[in-house]
């Protein structure tokens, strides 16, 4: 496979009609010249036929990731005919650009469509910039729409409007001199998230593609609970409305429309029953091969959408659930950081101008490694690395092995909650523990070197990559009460199907019993904190990240707590951390993550 060259791409593709329009009207006049032969019988025109095959390619949550991504988050798990499974080096947008270019080759219906979270909790290459690289990342990917999705609102309306629209950054400014930033080629839809201002939405709702009579409507939505899972200040003013009502309300606007063919893009997913990208989750005897969230929002759109394009949960599938009529439906998702990308199949009947279900056909594909690198997307890296260098290659501390970021309990979100308790003694000595929300913990450090850097260096850029959110470290004071409601609250309510476990800090220990339901998974009588039991009437000086203070992640009691004091930078509390605790010749070695005792 090799990268198809960047003035060959948008150009060609969008203007393809224009050139060939071009080209028969130079030789139309050629023809007028030329004396036609007597009897000379004209061409016929050729019949489009009734059944025309659209490519749709997608998808999500890239958050940013233009370089490949590091440990377990740059690879996917490939499951074998024999049960066996093998993991596979995947992502990079230099890849990501070459698959799908080979996958579009010169259709002209073909489609590149995205399920949201393409910028947001993005490494240092793109974070820095306020994701202007992955901007220009996904315009050289022809991108062609993508749905808004929570991490869209990180920075808030006002900058995700600047993304769509261009223009320089209102407090860092252009750049480089002279260069404005364009913004995206692409249009955002945003149907369910209305401005409370204007009573409608923020963003486009709808967009369709059109090709030869060939018309296809995309209608894009992120997940009803954005405001649960990103900052106050990022949604203020802001209102997001039900998926499934909303696309309803659109799917019938499209169709007044005279667009009979729609996919819903929409930022919420499922869990597949299996981790492997190639999970048949349709095969016999998988019964239900997807749960979560999604599978209640497919059952419930309307038949008049065919396909749902989606994300959020960085899970792969490709499943049909059922309709309200009983109808398969195509689900996909293309797990998460550019490591794979899904290729649909989309049959259009020219004659009802709707797709044929029965046709539709749906698969992942993995962004290998063992391609040709895009040319482009390596300038653009490279362009951009210039700038961050100077920032991004400073060490910021030692690493004696790699520290991971996933499990129940990460060792990662270990290290993060005790640079923070370090970070609130400093502010207030009578600080007693911290607490770290894991979807704050972005990505693991890794040992291996890079580039240039040393093993078990970890520089800027990479701890950047692991807390990219720019939170504050914030402290609280609870009744030993309210910590058990809040232990309580991780595995109950809105987390009662999917627990969001916090990270503790050294000496909070407790028993998690997932063998029980709701907030009977918490043990209250094996809840310590240096070894002593948890006091129910005591008062508690606690530490944690802004986004928790605010009372995220459905954890409402964290937003409860008095005595606030609003400390710095939370990447800040992580660096000086590692710079007081390990050196070159004294790395830190990762936590043991055995802070919470798992029963399952």
């Amino acid at each position: 496979m090799s990268a198809t060259p960047h003035a060959q791409r948008r150009g060609s593709r969008r203007n393809r009609i224009v050139a060939v329009a071009a080209g028969l009207a130079t030789v139309g006049a050629l023809a007028a010249a030329i004396p036609a032969s007597a009897g000379e019988a004209k061409p016929a025109k050729t019949k489009p036929s009734r059944y025309q095959d659209v490519q749709l390619l997608s998808f999500n949550d890239l958050h940013g990731n233009l370089e490949p991504p590091a440990g377990s988050s740059g690879r996917v798990t490939e499951l074998h005919e024999d049960g066996t499974t093998t993991t596979i080096n995947a992502g990079g947008v230099e890849y990501l650009a070459t698959h799908l270019r080979d996958a579009r080759g010169d259709n002209p219906y073909s489609i590149t469509a995205a399920a949201g979270d393409m910028v947001g909790a993005s490494p240092l290459l793109s974070g820095l910039f306020h994701d202007e690289p992955t901007i220009e990342a996904l315009n050289n990917l022809d991108l062609d729409v993508t749905s808004v999705g929570n991490h869209e609102f990180d920075e808030g309306a006002k900058e995700l409007a600047r993304l769509q629209k261009g223009g320089c950054h209102p407090a860092a400014g252009c750049y480089v001199k002279g260069k404005k930033f364009k913004g995206a080629d692409f249009p955002y839809l945003a149907a369910n998230v209305i401005e409370n201002k204007t009573k409608k939405p923020l963003l486009k709702p709808y967009w369709v593609w059109k090709k030869n009579g060939v018309k296809i409507g995309f209608i894009g939505v992120t997940l009803e609970d954005t405001p649960g899972v990103v900052s106050a200040e990022g949604v203020k003013g802001l209102t997001f409305k039900d998926e499934v009502k909303t696309i309803n309300k659109y799917a019938k606007e499209l169709e007044r429309q005279g667009v009979k063919s729609v996919v819903a893009l929409i930022h919420e997913g499922g869990a597949p029953a299996s981790t492997s990208y190639n999970y048949d989750c349709d095969s016999p005897g998988a019964g239900d091969g997807i749960s979560g969230p999604i599978v209640d929002i497919a059952k419930n759109i309307t038949p008049k959408v065919d396909a749902l394009v989606t994300g959020h949960t960085h899970a792969a599938y490709a499943c049909t659930i059922k309709d309200p009529s009983g109808k398969p439906r195509m689900v996909t998702s293309a797990a998460s950081f550019g490591r794979l990308y899904t290729d649909t199949t989309l049959t259009y009947d020219r004659k009802t101008g709707d797709i044929s279900r029965t046709a539709v056909k749906s698969a992942n594909h993995v962004v290998t490694r063992d391609v040709a690198k895009a040319a482009d997307m390596t300038d653009l890296i490279n362009r951009w690395n210039t700038l961050a260098a100077p920032i991004g290659n400073r060490p910021i501390g030692y690493i004696s092995a790699d520290i991971p970021s996933t499990g129940t309990e990460s060792p990662m979100g270990d290290l993060i909650a005790d640079a923070q308790l370090a970070a609130g003694k400093k502010l207030d000595p009578e600080t007693d523990l911290a607490l770290m929300n894991p979807g704050g913990v972005r990505a693991p450090l890794t040992y291996a070197a890079k580039g240039s850097e040393g093993d078990g260096v970890v520089t800027y850029a990479e701890g950047f990559t692991v807390q990219p959110f720019s939170n504050t470290v914030n402290l609280q004071n609870f009744t030993g009460a309210q910590l058990v409601q809040i232990l309580k609250e991780q595995v109950s309510g809105s987390n009662a199907a999917s627990p969001k476990i916090l990270l503790p800090s050294t000496g909070f220990t407790y028993t998690l019993d997932m063998t029980k339901t709701g907030a009977d998974r918490i043990v209250v009588d094996s809840i310590k904190l240096n070894g002593a039991a948890l006091d129910p009437a005591a008062t508690y000086r606690v530490a944690t990240n802004s986004f928790l203070a605010g009372g995220g992640d459905g954890i409402t009691t964290l937003g409860l707590g008095t005595n606030d004091l609003v400390g710095g930078d939370d990447l800040a509390a992580l660096e000086e951390y590692l710079l007081a605790n390990s050196s070159a010749g004294n790395p830190i070695a990762p936590p043991a993550a055995n802070r919470i005792t798992i029963v399952s």
